[in-house]
């Protein structure tokens, strides 16, 4: 039982329930799902012993992989999340949301490029 003058907390179900990538998220599973294969299978090279330049090559392999994964969840996210809030019919609360939405994708593309 919530507290009689405790906040009312809006939950934005549109967003908790459907992301950008949903419609593709059995792609992205796949993807995601190869890629722990191969860090598994530098894990067996590192326990082997295997000569380090071929480890780095598997590494460089998986990150490109990651990378791949990071960018087409950084479009969905501008095609379906930026793209929504752009729809939103109040000017104002429309503006907000833009900013926001494309502020998320730009720290997260910062993230991705430290």
């Amino acid at each position: 039982m919530s507290h009689p003058d405790a906040p009312i907390i809006e939950v934005d179900l549109e967003r908790a329930t459907h992301h950008g990538y949903t419609s593709n998220k059995d792609a992205y599973l796949k993807r995601l799902k190869r890629i722990e294969g191969q860090v598994r299978g530098i894990a067996r090279m590192v326990e082997d012993d295997k000569y380090c330049i071929d480890i780095l090559t598997q590494i460089a392999a998986a990150t490109k992989a990651l990378h791949a994964v990071s960018l087409g969840l950084v479009e969905e996210h501008i095609g379906h999340c930026v793209v929504g809030a752009a729809s939103e019919p109040n000017p104002e609360a429309r503006a907000e949301q833009i900013d926001a939405k494309v502020k998320e994708a730009t720290d997260a593309i910062g993230r991705l490029l430290r």
